[in-house]
């Protein structure tokens, strides 16, 4: 039997400190929840695999179902898969607040990434029921399917469905990793094709949507802060430059005879570097994957294929810096006298969180005797999708090292009790 769990509940105890245990938020029971769902798909490396849509993704959905039960929700599962447990308000037609997260995860990832934020937005449950308190609107607890996307290579199947956004054409062309069509991956977990369309819910129903996410990055780490407020989530673009130049014999042609499609690619690279900063401080962009043809250690590529990964949480400059990336790469592909195609694969909006709801986050924080600290998101969450349609908030939670995705992912069970404290004052306030 792996001791994993074990050891990970021992670490997340150790240095815990208890004063933390107040307006009845528990950390053990936090803690003890975080190893509990750290069993299932627990990898030879101590890592967590629950792909979307999975027997794992499953068992933990099941297993904090019945944490919902315990607690008094009433629990209710759509045709997507996503899960919400609800806490009735004592207003019973005022729009919900809502709050949670994701329980899937990539291949050998973390155990912070998504649970945390379903178990957070839980603990404030518990806490309302140690205490005999009800919220005047009613709460609930969300976990949405399939939002890291490793099986279809896409993410945000929960949430995308939840509002409706759904292309159903182009999600019905899905193969996943093994093969299989999303009907058939779907229906293996018991969903139906008709239910998975039909799971969109009436959105003036939900007055807010909260979720408390690990940052996957540095800097609450490098102003040691254990949370921080988050400003908009950035929307990717995702470029494919293809550089055709002429292949020939490394031995035989000349240096100044050459049509070197890597050489090409090469310059592009080193130049994409300085843009980003160029156009926002929040805007990044990245050359993620190089297929050099016909990658012969004696041939002259003929033809590199990148990828750029352009993101910034405004709309505005991220566009502006992908028309000059690609400008830039014209120039380049002109100098080298070789050709150039570009193929834009996705482009999705990004997501401004509004100041309203910012100083809402902002002032929960600080209520904790906390600096309040604003940064942006550069990845993908649940709250990009459902921030389209109804006022949205993030709350992120220090990283140690700022991984990810990885199995040393960490974050102090400190800071997620003190995220907990947060949220419940946010949701307060909210429902309030």
């Amino acid at each position: 039997m792996n001791e994993f769990p074990q050891q990970f509940y021992n670490q997340l105890m150790h240095g815990y400190d208890a004063s933390f245990n107040r307006s009845g938020i528990d950390g053990e029971r936090v803690a003890t929840r975080l190893a509990k769902l750290s069993e299932i798909g627990l990898t030879s490396e101590n890592g967590s695999s629950r792909m979307g849509f999975s027997t794992e993704e499953r068992q933990a959905k099941e297993q904090v179902k019945r944490w919902m039960k315990e607690a008094g929700l009433d629990v209710r599962e759509d045709g997507a898969g996503n899960v919400f447990g609800r806490m009735n308000g004592t207003d019973s037609e005022a729009p919900i607040v809502l709050s949670g997260s994701h329980l899937d995860s990539v291949p050998n990832g973390g155990h912070f990434d998504g649970p945390l934020g379903v178990l957070t937005a839980l603990e404030v449950v518990e806490a309302w029921k140690k205490t005999g308190y009800q919220p005047r609107v009613s709460y609930e607890v969300a976990i949405f399917t399939d939002e890291e996307g490793s099986r279809f290579k896409g993410g945000l199947s929960g949430s995308t469905a939840m509002v409706g956004d759904v292309n159903q054409e182009e999600q019905l062309k899905l193969i996943d990793v093994n093969g299989d069509s999303f009907q058939k991956v779907i229906e293996k977990d018991g969903i139906t094709v008709s239910g998975y369309f039909d799971s969109k819910r009436e959105l003036k129903e939900i007055a807010a949507f909260i979720e408390v996410h690990i940052e996957q990055g540095k800097q609450l780490e490098n102003q040691n802060l254990p949370v921080g407020v988050v400003t908009g989530i950035a929307g990717p673009c995702w470029l494919e430059l293809t550089f055709h130049g002429e292949a020939g014999h490394a031995g035989n042609t000349p240096m100044n005879d050459r049509k070197d499609a890597l050489i090409a690619a090469s310059l592009f690279i080193q130049e994409l570097e300085r843009f980003p900063k160029e156009v926002s401080s929040t805007a990044v962009a990245t050359v993620g994957q190089l297929h050099v043809h016909p990658n012969g250690i004696n041939v002259i590529p003929g033809k590199v294929t990148l990828t750029v990964d352009v993101r910034d949480i405004h709309k505005d400059t991220r566009d502006l810096l992908i028309d000059e990336i690609i400008t830039m790469a014209k120039e380049v592909a002109e100098l080298r006298e070789i050709t150039l195609e570009v193929v834009e694969n996705i482009r999705i909006a990004p997501v401004p969180i509004s100041f309203q709801m910012q100083g809402k986050v902002m002032k929960a924080i600080e209520e904790q005797g906390i600096e309040s600290y604003l940064l942006p998101s550069g990845a993908g969450h649940d709250a990009m999708i459902i921030g389209r349609h109804i006022p949205t908030a993030m709350l992120f939670v220090r990283s140690k090292d700022g991984i990810s995705h990885n199995p040393k992912e960490w974050t102090s069970l400190n800071d997620c009790v003190i995220a907990a404290h947060v949220l419940k004052n946010l949701i307060e306030d909210l429902t309030e």
